[in-house]
């Protein structure tokens, strides 16, 4: 398998949200920022690394207005989400250089071919001087709220082509957000023919009649194949949003498998009452985490959160760095659910408890029930990241006042778009206030075009995890019996597999996620070196993706990390939808690597 170092995963893709570093040494060197591997980068994850066309964005807003010598951008879909960057950048630097942050936003110059009314803002950029930019990419990173690159190719056009200006009137800017206050229905507009793009290889979507309305005497999704290209039809996007947010709620699916799916996991108590009204779609998985994480700061106040369990390392940033702080539970095991419970019954309050189900990457599952019982005894709210177990998996929302997850995964597949949700519990004790909240707060900040991706690739994804599931636990299973590997983290094989199973659906699995380690580093090097799967950071993929999580994701606090078991020498391996014998011949090679090094 022919891998390029910095190309994207999967290959020509213009969008991928992963990037091809295919060795051990490949990963330590973008980590240490050694230019054989930085100066390969054609993308990245885009949460680490911003995608070249955002960057000729950037610059060119910069060369208009800003200065281009000393000046640089960070861009962002709103005002609201610049003005967070800007706060963020003031809160760390002193009083004097406030002056030289400033905000520029950008609407249609006129009602365009899109369908963009001139009052629709596109675009909102921080300016600042270039030595600030450290602090601004930890907002870019940590919010996940930056624009996606489908908006900056979008932008970058319409702004060389005159169709995108400087709003001039910033304040009008807060009366322009587009409020969520629960279902819609949306009229589509004609647009004018243009060329229909493709990213990557995908097979022609089904029939999805049902979402939307015929339009131009074409079923809906017909008619968006064949028209959403350069000139992008709004109203048509806002049909892909509807459906998506339905396709969680299990209200509505595009096919039958999955409605079949869905309605076993609603009999069996994903929450009864649930609608799209409760769903709330964010540009990204961390996006969600942390504009849930200002709703409950809005609606509840000033108070610190829980970090319960090992996270993934931007939500406890987020957590640590927005708002009052946070306690950090790192094993989340049941003697800190003791500590927890003795800081509460003296009187210590929180805001919420955050937690992963299972976490990542050991795949350890919380006691959720228990935490649900102290939420409800001393008044905190519950928030699970559900992205690696996954809703057709495991039911987790009864025990959650809010569920939320990555789209980028699992639910899309293609590694072609980024997403996030938030489902709200309409049982919860705190939904009523967070509705008004989120009546009030919520911005659909979701690129059309990426909704459409979003929508298109998540209508087979009942099947796929059936698939993947099976899959995995053979693999897992495998690996198990194999003297070279030292453990195996999976929620089927780990100690806490009674608190997993206490979620799990009737027909669900246990994902698509596992860890491996082994007895040294270096047999931990030559297993990934010789694994014939796609090497990059993210999960869920449709095809098998491995990655040395601790080194990618910790290298700069790798003794923090141990310290919580996450060993240097872990690999992450998220298993995709080859068959199962192919998949095993492959681990089997990687295995026959380790026990050359043994020799």
């Amino acid at each position: 398998m022919l891998q390029i170092i910095g190309g994207p995963v999967p290959p020509n893709t213009d969008h991928a949200v992963s990037v091809s570093l295919p060795t051990w040494s490949a990963n330590v060197a973008y980590e240490e920022g050694e230019s054989w591997v930085t100066n390969s980068m054609q993308c990245g994850y885009p949460r680490f690394f911003i995608h070249p066309i955002i960057q000729e964005l950037a610059v060119e807003i910069v060369r208009r207005f800003g200065s281009p010598n000393s000046d640089t951008a960070m861009l962002f879909p709103s005002t609201t989400t610049a003005e967070l960057c800007r706060s963020f950048m003031k809160s760390r630097l002193p009083v004097e250089h406030h002056g030289r942050i400033r905000i520029t936003s950008f609407s249609p110059s006129h009602e365009t071919d899109a369908g963009f009314p001139t009052t629709t803002l596109l675009l909102s950029s921080v300016i600042y001087p270039k030595e600030f930019a450290p602090i601004a990419k930890q907002v870019w990173q940590h919010t996940g709220n930056g624009i996606s690159s489908r908006r900056g190719e979008f932008c970058l056009g319409a702004l060389r082509s005159g169709f995108l200006v400087e709003r001039k009137s910033q304040a009008a800017d807060v009366a322009l957000r587009r409020i969520c206050k629960g279902p819609r229905r949306y009229q589509g507009r004609d647009s004018i023919s243009g060329t229909a793009r493709t990213d990557g290889n995908h097979n022609q979507p089904r029939d999805l009649s049902s979402v939307g309305e015929a339009q131009d005497g074409k079923e809906y999704v017909q008619f968006i194949e064949e028209r959403f290209g350069r000139n992008l039809n709004v109203s048509l996007a806002d049909q892909a949003r509807l459906a998506v947010r339905r396709r969680i709620a299990g209200v509505l699916t595009a096919d039958v498998e999955l409605s079949e799916a869905l309605q076993e996991t609603s009999r069996e108590g994903r929450v009864a009452g649930l609608t799209e009204a409760d769903v709330f779609l964010y540009p990204t998985g961390m996006s969600s985490i942390f504009n849930t994480h200002q709703m409950l700061l809005a609606s509840r106040g000033q108070l610190k959160s829980i970090c319960f369990g090992f996270p993934y390392i931007d939500s406890l940033k987020i957590l640590q760095k927005w708002g009052p702080g946070c306690l950090f539970y790192g094993n989340g095991s049941s003697e800190d659910l003791d500590d927890l419970e003795s800081r509460l019954q003296a009187g210590e309050r929180f805001l919420a408890l955050f937690t992963e189900f299972p976490g990542n990457p050991l795949l350890k599952s919380p006691d959720l029930k228990r935490i649900r019982q102290l939420a409800d005894k001393y008044d905190f709210a519950v928030v699970v990241d559900e992205t690696v177990g996954n809703f057709l998996n495991i039911n987790v929302l009864p025990s959650a006042d809010i569920v939320v997850s990555s789209l980028t995964k699992i639910f899309s597949g293609d590694s072609n778009v980024m997403g996030g949700s938030a489902v709200l519990n309409p049982h919860g004790c705190f939904y009523h206030s967070l509705r008004e909240t989120f009546a009030h707060e919520y911005e659909d900040n979701v690129w059309a075009e990426d909704a459409v991706f979003l929508e298109r690739n998540s209508r087979d994804f009942a099947s796929r995890i059936e698939k993947i599931n099976k899959t995995t636990e053979i693999i897992a299973d495998m690996l198990l019996e194999s003297p070279l590997v030292k453990h195996v983290y999976y929620p089927k094989l780990n100690p806490s597999k009674p608190l997993y199973d206490a979620f799990r659906t009737q027909n669900g699995g246990y994902g698509g996620l596992f860890s491996v380690t082994f007895h040294s580093t270096e047999e931990a090097i030559a297993f990934f070196d010789q694994l014939e799967v796609h090497k990059g950071p993210s999960l869920g993929t449709n095809f098998t993706l491995s990655c040395p999580y601790t080194l990618l994701a910790h290298y700069g606090e790798l003794d923090w990390a141990n310290s919580f078991g996450i060993e240097f020498g872990l690999v992450r391996i998220s298993v995709g939808l080859e068959e199962e014998a192919d998949l095993r011949d492959r681990i089997e090679r990687a295995l026959k690597a380790v026990s050359e090094v043994g020799a």
